[in-house]
């Protein structure tokens, strides 16, 4: 399991970065939606 996360040419650092990102993104995604269920009913 050590020699998978050590160097490998690049990916690794690369899903470091994606993950958090691509969580956060998601995580936003689903608020705005969520927000804007309610919307319609508004109008």
């Amino acid at each position: 399991m050590t020699a998978l996360l050590a160097h490998q040419g690049g990916w690794d650092e690369i899903l470091l970065v994606v993950g958090p990102v691509a969580l956060v993104g998601g995580l936003l995604w689903m608020a705005k939606r969520r927000s804007g269920a309610g919307d319609d009913s508004l109008n």
